[in-house]
């Protein structure tokens, strides 16, 4: 206990720490996890658990790989060979036809693609006039050609025997379809997996345009090393036989990585374990299990399963997340301050528009967070919103939308996501905010574009509005390698927030026979916070940007790091020497598998 008096007699008014409850505020806070704040420190100095030291309520998006200078998928013929036409059924002669007969109108039945008004305009230069038997094949073939330039390579027209009456001729369509969908060489991967999406695109009547589109998208699924496809004849006339050959593509990886990340309060080096098996019970079902230790805290940062729900490529997750911190940045390690967390979050997303180069997609996620914190090993309220236990507990619902564009050249992907605080299972419900009651939005965007081999511009932007106070893991934050270079990470947080970026990659070294490339980034950051009118903590300096110069080294597929110098250009005061209150930034990653 005299370590306790003694600290706060060098730095803090004592008294500050009476006012401690549910609706007052102590001036000893954590803002993130924990960030203690006191009258004679500015916040900038504040020794902080950062926002990322607990698996972000908002997927941050990930930085766009470069797209490839060339199309990544074989050939369509290679795909899809041409297809012939199925012989049409038995039709009508020529010696059942006279000479030339005068057709005063064709009916053409069994079409569900195209209209009577279409064909009737179609067929046209045929009516009104005799025609010989070799000009009504003529429009018999301009049905059938009509079908096959829109992509129905198994569709096709004949004339079935029939009576000529009151100059009126039948044309009867045979609207193509699959039959069957063979699929060989799966190993592990279920082959319902691949039927199951090749069946939506072979609806009757066949396209193969929407068959190719649905080919496409399985070339580019992670768990497809590679595919051909075959149509043959089938069984009846009109329909065919779908050959799908694959090869599977290896389902587990592993990657070890550090980087120094992590705010200095918990230990800035952040070491990393992933392991991830795409495919673990064959259903094209992805597991992923991460393990994040810093000197002062311990994290499953995402322990998650996902399970696809239709051949649409509609998911469920279930993800799990749990940290234990302890401040060991001095002089406030002596305090003993720690904090344990929780995240459970059920998320289901449904691609609504899906192509080789475009996505469209809505999901829901319920998400449930609790956090606690203690000093000296006594739960203690060190955060805004807590209660007298020092615990905040958070249930939201959270509407996401992301988008994505992707070119030879060029990648755009953008997500916006509404979040609804409710104070269902218990969660922190005070009489002022913050609480569990809250509304917010948070928009990000990034754009890639390839200006020339391996010189990449990359663009990026994030942004939080909200209608209240927010308790810290809800809140924006500036600062570290992935938001505002120069800056300590997680150096200010609060309500609401933007955030912009724009870096180039140049390579300056490429050594083809090793797969290695060295590129120089220089970049330029910029980002501001506020906190919303009724809130207590006010932002001395609310702003911050920078630019900098970076390296970047990749070596094949399995290794990559980066180093990144930013030189701040608002001035903020930060007490520490780490690497980051320097503006260096590091990370080094290698794939096992």
């Amino acid at each position: 206990m005299y370590k306790l008096v003694q600290f706060f007699a060098d730095s803090f008014n004592p008294l500050s720490w009476l006012r401690v409850g549910t609706t007052c505020i102590p001036e000893v806070v954590l803002v993130g996890c924990l960030s203690l704040m006191a009258t004679p420190l500015a916040a900038q100095n504040r020794p902080t658990l950062p926002q990322g030291q607990l698996p972000p309520l908002q997927p941050v998006l990930p930085s766009p790989e470069p797209p490839p200078t060339t199309d990544p998928l074989p050939p369509l013929e290679e795909l899809l060979p041409p297809f012939k036409v199925t012989p049409s059924p038995t039709q009508t002669s020529s010696e059942e036809i006279p000479g030339t007969i005068i057709v005063n109108q064709f009916q053409v039945i069994g079409s569900t693609v195209f209209s009577a008004e279409e064909l009737a305009e179609l067929l046209k230069p045929f009516t009104g006039r005799p025609i010989s038997f070799a000009e009504l094949l003529q429009a018999q073939e301009a049905v059938t050609q009509l079908y096959q330039t829109q992509g129905y390579i198994n569709s096709g027209a004949f004339i079935p025997p029939q009576s000529l009456e009151n100059g009126v001729v039948t044309i009867e369509v045979v609207e193509g379809q699959v039959e069957s969908i063979e699929v060989t060489g799966t190993r592990h991967l279920k082959p319902g997996y691949i039927r199951s999406r090749l069946a939506i695109a072979t609806e009757a009547p066949l396209n193969q345009n929407r068959l190719l589109n649905a080919l496409q998208l399985l070339q580019l699924d992670p768990l497809l090393e590679n595919l051909t496809a075959e149509l043959a004849a089938g069984a009846r006339p009109g329909s065919s036989v779908l050959s799908i050959q694959v090869q599977e593509a290896d389902a587990f990886s592993s990657q070890l990585s550090i980087d120094n990340q992590r705010s200095p309060s918990v230990g800035s080096v952040r070491r990393q374990v992933q392991l991830t098996h795409g495919n673990l019970l064959g259903f094209g079902d992805r597991f992923n299990l991460n393990y994040t230790n810093t000197d002062g805290s311990n994290s499953l940062d995402d322990v998650s399963y996902t399970l696809p729900i239709n051949p649409r490529n509609g998911t469920l997750t279930f993800s799990y997340n749990r940290s234990s911190s302890d401040i060991i940045e001095k002089p406030f390690d002596e305090l003993e301050i720690e904090s344990k967390s929780r995240t459970y979050e059920l998320t289901y997303r449904q691609p609504i528009e899906q192509t080789p180069t475009e996505e469209l997609a809505f999901g829901l996620t319920a998400s449930r967070q609790e956090t606690e914190t203690s000093l000296l090993g006594i739960p203690f309220p060190l955060s805004a919103g807590a209660n007298d236990d020092g615990e905040t507990r958070i249930s939201a619902l959270r509407f996401f939308q992301e988008y994505t564009q992707r070119s030879n050249r060029e990648v755009l992907a953008m997500r916006s996501q509404f979040s609804l605080g409710i104070g269902a299972f218990d969660a922190t419900i005070n009489n002022d905010a913050p609480d569990s009651h809250f509304f917010a939005w948070r928009g990000q965007a990034q754009y890639l574009r390839l200006l020339a081999p391996d010189t990449i511009l990359l663009l990026r932007s994030d942004m939080q509005l909200a209608d209240r106070p927010l308790v810290p893991l809800e809140q924006f934050s500036l600062g570290g390698q992935l938001t505002v270079r120069g800056y300590r990470q997680d150096i200010l947080l609060a309500d609401n927030g933007f955030f912009a970026s724009a870096e180039l990659r140049v390579p300056i070294l490429r050594v083809p026979n090793w797969q290695m490339l060295v590129q120089l980034t220089p970049f330029f950051d910029f980002g501001t916070v506020w906190n919303n009118s009724n809130s207590d903590a006010d932002i001395e300096t609310p702003t911050l940007s920078s630019v900098g110069l970076g390296l970047r080294f990749l070596l094949g597929t399995r290794f990559n790091a980066r180093l990144d110098w930013g030189i701040p250009l608002v001035n903020l005061d930060s007490s520490g020497d780490t690497l980051q209150e320097k503006g260096i930034y590091f990370s080094i990653q290698y794939s096992l598998f």
